[in-house]
């Protein structure tokens, strides 16, 4: 696929592979259940996040670890194939690459496990060595499916060298506040953003008063997904609430990373901050109409005629 702009885009995060299992009941401890239908997927939010964004025009690279295994290897042709930049992606010896253990039972509730593998190997002395991955971008979007010390020393770098840092602070948990200090912008949903302000979020006026807080204590911009409510916009004391597109969902996984894989395309395009945000709804809204995470990620031509 053309790439719509020459702006670049780094990705730093994680890669799982996930083994899915449909069954009509999740097992007790001790039980064995005979399962139906299973399946593999790749996932991982770096990945998820990676994936949306060269389907979407994006001029991508991604940094992350997998092990010297099949599903390492698989996850490197895929991201080839999608047009990603492959360049920074390591392979771990010591560890194997990360996968998910799903089971989902009749009633869509599922039972996750996650074995973190190589992606819990992603070391600052990694990055050391993707030094000109950051000096090349434009922007900077991490998770934190990788360690916080990786996530803090990407943050600081690039920071120093003026390079904008959007962090999706998933999944939820405290963050240092030097590390707010050194981004850009921030999108947490409502659990990340009560984790980092300590305000639970009710309705439009407590998710202000959230953003308020994250703003204050050093970010930029806020951007608080509020699933079929929409985006929460927060700068400078400026609040937008950019509304969600009504869709049936059949499926949300990934559709924060496709929100926020989208909101970086519109980004590196120089588009204003409310248009970047609705071209994320809008890429999110057709991600959840799909199944499974980096399958359900649209292409540019999708968004555009959308809605």
């Amino acid at each position: 696929m053309e790439k719509l702009q020459e702006h670049k885009i780094l990705v730093v995060g994680s890669s799982n592979t996930d083994m899915v299992i449909k069954t009509q009941h999740l097992p007790r401890p001790g039980e064995t259940v005979l399962g139906g239908t299973f399946f593999m997927n790749p996932g991982g939010k770096g990945a998820n996040q990676a994936v949306a964004i060269s389907r979407l025009g994006g001029n991508v690279s991604f940094v992350c670890k997998t092990g010297s295994d099949i599903f390492g290897h698989q996850s490197q042709q895929l991201f080839e194939e999608e047009g990603i930049d492959t360049s920074y992606i390591f392979s771990d010896s010591m560890n194997p690459s990360g996968v998910a253990l799903i089971t989902v039972d009749a009633h869509a509730e599922n039972c996750i496990v996650v074995a973190s593998g190589a992606n819990a190997n992603l070391l600052p002395s990694d990055l050391e060595q993707a030094i000109d991955a950051v000096e090349e971008a434009d922007l900077i979007l991490m998770q934190l499916e990788i360690p916080m010390e990786t996530v803090e020393y990407v943050a600081e770098l690039a920071y120093r060298k003026k390079k904008k840092v959007i962090l999706n602070p998933a999944p939820a948990c405290p963050l240092a506040s030097s590390l707010l200090q050194h981004l850009y912008m921030i999108t947490p949903n409502e659990t990340e953003a009560e984790m980092i302000s300590g305000i639970k979020i009710t309705d439009e006026t407590s998710a202000v008063e959230a953003a308020k807080f994250i703003s204050k204590m050093g970010v930029q911009y806020v951007i608080i997904t509020l699933g079929s409510k929409g985006a929460l916009v927060y700068h400078d004391s400026m609040v937008e609430m950019i509304p969600a597109y009504k869709v049936q969902a059949v499926d949300t996984t990934a559709a924060g990373d496709v929100f926020n894989g989208a909101l970086v395309v519109a980004l590196s395009e120089e588009r204003n901050l409310s248009d970047a945000v609705r071209f994320a709804c809008k890429a999110s809204a057709i991600s959840v109409t799909r199944v499974g995470a980096q399958s359900s990620a649209p292409y540019r031509n999708e968004v555009d005629i959308f809605g």
